[in-house]
């Protein structure tokens, strides 16, 4: 017969490994199955960070980590806290985007919700196998992979993307990881090479769509929401039609929240408004240009756009403010591929008659429309080259220029040559972590428009306000109250706060999250005191009392 193993140490939730007391291995049968020595938490924190800075690669520390996510999860929280501006690349993005491409062949163990489409009959019994009470999920993240960071539909290994997601959420906001679901939706795939792989573990077909893609979409829905009436149903990386067809569809009926469109939308609006209280230029006289009109670059757009609106233009004027540059161009009224979230911000064609001989590229565009803020979400490496920046230079003072796409091959330029080209005016953030630029005898710091900086805040003051829906008024709160955490106007200072600072800065957003959430009236609860709620909801990776639900077999 095998070794018996006692429950405790096969949960990631309850296993402390040699941190158990003496009195606990008496307790829990534990005499004689670990080493003598009982270790602190800070003891086995330093051995792990010692093992982890041992590997040579990315990828091996991500894979070190995912292992020992599978092992300890207090262990797991709180080496994320500890270094969580070193190591929050690793266990998301961009580490992540490696680590999902690898999925299959250095698959481990289950982690998270698997749901096929070819089998919606399982959805319910597949969270109901989960023997959760429907007061004891705060969270669910789930994906269809189809657009995985900047590198596409990678099918069910996906998966990795929900739960890097909710490792950030919780490192960054405490939210409780015995809380958190990961789900990925397996629609199938249309990577070639995935449906070509013998090892491959997700559908063997291409990707569905239509009205069977919806029914499952709204299958996935009902139940959860229904399974889970208090959770927070965050959608990631899903394609461009879809992302924003199904936030516009269900928005108002389900606690949602899509990061792709909102969350970046909003951690680009706080660095807009950092960004003009030092160029004292309002939002009503800024002229934007996005390169990139996908999912992340429309909704950016959207975001700036009601920006505008609330700074006293109405929708059509704002609108007209906006212009969009994607791979056929500048987006004009009566191009044939034109997506349907993209027609609003369609030109004219009267408007950029004579500009060019068929496609409008983004120099030209740039040459005719004078942009202030000028924002890249293409993955073109260097796409923001000399001529485009000096051609808006040009025109503006201290030009706003937002290069946001990952990894780092694909950012459309670095800040060192926005600030040669531009003579240090430039205002910049980008979409990696990168280090400062000397210019002028000036170090200046450049801030990562890092979506962890919004949305983990975001969700813990939903959790706390209990809302029931998420408000433009709470993404714009979160934007400014991101935005408020620096002086932008001293020399060097970077337009965001840094990410070493993760937990303190999500608590700062919640606070202002559940003030907005009491002002729009969508909040269910509203502490008198909301700096100790916020505090109290935060779970802390430490070892506590081990309840008789968690000693049982």
């Amino acid at each position: 017969m095998p070794m018996h193993t006692p429950p405790v140490l096969l949960d990631p939730l309850t296993n402390r490994g040699t941190a158990f007391t003496a009195e606990e291995r008496e307790r829990l049968d534990l005499v004689g199955r670990l080493p003598d020595a009982e270790l602190t938490l800070d003891q086995q924190a330093l051995r792990a960070y010692e093992q982890v800075q041992r590997e040579p690669t990315d990828l091996a520390k991500f894979i070190s980590l995912d292992q020992l996510h599978d092992r300890n999860e207090v262990l797991y929280y709180r080496l994320l806290s500890d270094h969580l501006a070193e190591l929050l690349p690793i266990v998301y993005d961009p580490t992540v985007g490696a680590a999902i491409e690898r999925y299959s062949h250095d698959y481990r163990r289950p982690r998270g919700v698997f749901l096929s489409i070819d089998r919606p009959q399982d959805v319910r019994r597949s969270f109901e196998a989960l023997r959760l009470h429907r007061d004891e999920v705060d969270l669910v993240v789930v994906t269809d992979a189809e657009e995985i960071l900047g590198i596409g539909d990678w099918g069910v290994q996906g998966v990795q993307i929900s739960v890097g997601k909710l490792a950030a959420y919780t490192a960054a906001a405490g939210l409780h990881p015995a809380r958190c679901l990961p789900v990925v939706l397996d629609v199938g795939t249309d990577n070639e090479n995935l449906l070509n792989d013998p090892l491959y573990l997700g559908l063997r077909h291409s990707r569905v769509r239509g009205k069977r893609y919806d029914a499952f979409i709204e299958t996935y829905l009902e139940t959860v929401s229904e399974l889970y009436p208090n959770a927070l149903l965050h959608f990631e990386d899903f394609g461009p039609g879809n992302a924003r067809r199904i936030l516009e569809t269900y928005g108002d009926r389900y606690r949602m929240f899509n990061d792709d469109m909102q969350g970046t939308g909003a951690i680009t609006l706080a660095a807009a408004l950092s960004a003009l209280k030092i160029t004292r230029v309002p939002f009503r006289e800024q002229r934007l240009v996005v390169f990139g009109a996908g999912t992340a670059g429309v909704g950016i757009a959207d975001q700036l756009r009601d920006a505008m609106v609330r700074d006293g233009l109405d929708s059509a004027e704002a609108t007209r403010r906006v212009w969009l540059v994607d791979k056929q161009g500048l987006l004009v009224a009566g191009m044939p591929d034109l997506r349907d979230y993209q027609a609003p911000y369609a030109r004219p064609t009267e408007e950029v008659k004579g500009w060019a001989d068929g496609e409008i590229d983004l120099l030209t565009t740039v040459r005719h429309v004078y942009p202030t803020i000028l924002i890249g979400t293409s993955t073109t490496p260097g796409a923001f080259d000399m001529d485009v920046v000096t051609a808006m230079a040009e025109h503006v003072e201290r030009p706003v220029i937002f290069p946001l796409s990952n990894p780092t091959e694909k950012i459309e330029a670095r800040p060192a040559d926005l600030m040669a080209w531009t003579d240090g005016k430039v205002l910049t953030a980008t979409g990696i972590p990168l280090d400062p630029v000397e210019h002028g005898g000036v170090r200046h710091v450049i801030g990562q428009a890092n979506n962890a900086l919004l949305y983990p805040g975001l969700g813990l003051g939903t959790v706390v306000s209990g809302a029931k829906r998420m408000t433009a008024g709470m993404l714009l709160a979160a934007a400014e109250a991101v935005a408020g955490q620096v002086d932008a106007r001293a020399p060097g200072a970077p337009l965001l706060p840094p990410v070493a600072n993760l937990r303190a800065s999500s608590a700062t957003v919640a606070v202002a999250v559940v003030q907005a959430a009491v002002e729009d009236k969508v909040a269910t609860r509203r502490p008198d005191d909301l700096v100790q709620a916020v505090q109290d909801a935060m779970w802390q990776p430490v070892y506590g009392p081990l309840s008789e639900k968690e000693e049982s077999p």
